[in-house]
């Protein structure tokens, strides 16, 4: 789904550049309100993640693979704003540094994989949770639909904006029959990845996890023939999993899924590849501004050995999203905490 460089106009190219970087502006306001001390760290993790498991691509159909978007998963994790600013981080650290994904195409591909997506699945999802029984069933149950929608949703964004902005002359009708085709089954694949990690995470810590909050529904008693909420516990439940293992436990699986389970990912392209390929629409593809970078095609480059050259590049990726990441997380937290500190709010007593 990284839009290359050439399939798309530079009117349309910049049109999206201006609603991407509107939407980083306000999901960072956003990312405010959901981030604290707690969540900060997990959101710089779920970029690696999310790195890591798109270098996995998997068999789909005759000659096709698909991978991880990562949309719905960030944002069921931690927020739907700070879930768009994780796939944009992921975005930009391909698209510099491992020649994934067009520059001039930037803001087609954070519109497209971290908006359309992040958007779509939360609110489908926030939407299921409304009528399903409350429970961690019902929130690994809802992130399955909710990444199953999400990828053929991405593919109808690209249609749309091929439309409009394409530099080629194919029929839209083949284009979206074809893209949303493959992509219903690709997005099957998302949302079993996105189902299990969420699941795996409520398992141990529904605390740190964004859309599982208030679902724990409290304790009624039958008084005098009436339900009433029984006293809150007066002490926490204590967490199966403290905050630095979880952290840690998804680091060092990021590591180990990009710098070696890598290797073994379908070598056959992805949806938008293969649809292009077959329908034209690559025919003005444009060589990437990056693609003399050290680590492009997700590579080191002097590194002989193909095992180790992908292994390297893998673990300097996750490496320097989760860095990068943290970062940005890290300063829209202090951003909070600045609003919020007792300068700002004196004089608000009575």
């Amino acid at each position: 789904m990284h839009v290359p460089d050439g399939f798309i106009d530079a009117p349309t190219s910049a049109v999206t550049g201006v609603v991407a970087a509107g939407a980083l502006a306000v999901s960072l306001r956003g990312a405010r309100r959901e981030l604290d001390e707690r969540t900060a760290p997990l959101a710089g993790l779920v970029a690696a993640f999310i790195f890591a498991v798109q270098m996995l691509n998997f068999p789909v159909a005759a000659g096709t693979s698909g991978h991880l978007l990562g949309g719905a998963l960030a944002a069921i994790l931690v927020g739907p704003c700070t879930g768009v600013l994780c796939v944009s981080v992921v975005l930009l650290m391909q698209g510099v540094l491992f020649a994934d994904g067009g520059l001039t195409a930037l803001g087609v591909n954070i519109t497209d994989m971290a908006l359309v997506t992040t958007v779509v699945s939360y609110a489908l999802f926030r939407g299921l949770l409304a009528v399903l029984p409350r429970g961690r069933r019902s929130v690994t149950a809802a992130s399955f639909v909710a990444a199953l929608v999400s990828v053929p949703a991405a593919a109808v964004a690209f249609t749309l904006i091929y439309a409009i902005g394409g530099t080629t002359d194919v029929s839209i009708g083949k284009v979206a029959t074809a893209m949303i085709g493959v992509h219903v089954l690709i997005g099957i694949g998302e949302a079993v990845i996105t189902a299990l990690t969420v699941g795996a995470v409520v398992a141990v810590r529904p605390d740190l996890v964004h859309g599982a909050r208030g679902l724990r529904q409290r304790l009624q008693l039958r008084v005098n023939g009436t339900l009433v909420d029984a006293p809150a516990p007066s002490a926490p439940v204590a967490a199966r999993t403290s905050r630095r293992t979880l952290w840690v436990t998804g680091l060092v699986t990021s590591l180990v899924l990009a710098g070696f389970v890598s290797f073994y990912a379908s070598a056959d392209p992805d949806g938008l590849e293969k649809v292009a390929h077959d329908k034209g629409i690559d025919k003005k593809a444009e060589a990437h501004a990056a693609s003399d970078s050290p680590l492009a095609d997700y590579g080191v480059k002097d590194v002989s050995d193909a095992r180790l050259s992908g292994g390297l590049a893998g673990v300097i990726g996750v490496g320097v999203t989760v860095v990068a990441g943290s970062a940005v997380f890290w300063a829209v937290r202090r951003r909070r905490d600045a609003d919020v500190s007792p300068a700002s709010t004196a004089g608000t007593g009575a």
